[in-house]
């Protein structure tokens, strides 16, 4: 399980005051404890109105890659930020995200493409998200062929099956796990990654609903996440999911996790 460290967003609060200040020490203090904590991703988000943010996210770029070589996940939906900031990266970084609203695919993809970026893909498309697992699926192919057609490779494609808030509806775990599976079945080659949090938005004691739909999702399929590294009690359930279902070979990731202490004092 590849993790994408999510900390560092302009749509929270402290982050954006660090942003508006340019406080690098703040950044690179997030930066270094996740980086620290393994994520194979930091994902940098300005979040910032669509003047300022080509400038804010080159600053957020740089200033994270002064504290640490972890790969970045530039997250944004506008073209010119993403332009901006993938000339002034220091490895190819992923790219958060395209979807199947052709205005995406037509001014993000170009630049994944271009440098060969592996890329989140949202199973939706400009009538909104679907609501079954069919026409989700129906989404994503047609986002495959476009990725096929501008000649980014299949396991460069991380898609997101969209996991909406159990709060607002009750089956949204279920499909977004059978869309998961459907997807690993038809596209063995393609990623799977969500914003895991999303699952349990709204509802009290989070922590418990985003351990149990991780370990299910990771049953499905889903070999990468947006999700907070520093949390230990996640990182052990991923870690512990992995192992009971047979992707850690001899339990080495498991055992060295426990002589870490990520699992605590426990037996």
């Amino acid at each position: 399980m590849k993790i994408i460290g999510e900390k560092i967003n302009g749509t929270r609060q402290r982050v954006a005051q660090a942003i508006a200040a340019r406080d690098a020490g703040f950044i690179q203090d997030l930066a270094r404890r996740q980086a620290e904590a393994g994520a194979a991703w930091l994902d940098v988000n300005a979040g910032t109105m669509p003047d300022r943010e080509p400038d804010d996210l080159v600053w957020l770029v740089r200033t994270v890659q002064e504290a640490v070589d972890t790969p970045l996940c530039l997250d944004s939906a506008n073209p010119q930020a993403l332009a901006a900031a993938i000339q002034v990266v220091k490895q190819v970084p992923m790219i958060n995200s395209i979807s199947g609203e052709p205005g995406r695919l037509a001014s993000i993809l170009p630049i994944a493409a271009a440098h060969q970026c592996p890329v989140i893909a949202l199973a939706m498309d400009e009538q909104g998200i679907p609501k079954t697992v069919a026409d989700r699926m129906q989404v994503v192919r047609r986002i495959v062929a476009e990725t096929r057609r501008q000649n980014l490779p299949d396991d460069h494609l991380y898609v997101d099956p969209l996991v909406l808030a159990l709060s607002t509806d009750p089956q949204s775990a279920n499909v977004a796990l059978h869309t998961m599976q459907a997807i690993r079945a038809e596209l063995p080659q393609v990623h799977l990654t969500c914003g895991l949090s999303n699952i349990s938005f709204g509802l009290p004691a989070r922590s418990f609903i985003n351990r149990v739909f991780i370990t299910l999702a990771i049953q499905a399929g889903l070999d990468s996440a947006i999700l907070d590294p520093l949390d230990p009690e996640l990182k052990a359930v991923i870690i512990t999911a992995e192992l009971v279902l047979g992707r850690d070979p001899h339990c080495r990731n498991y055992i060295r996790a426990y002589r870490a202490g990520v699992f605590g004092n426990r037996t």
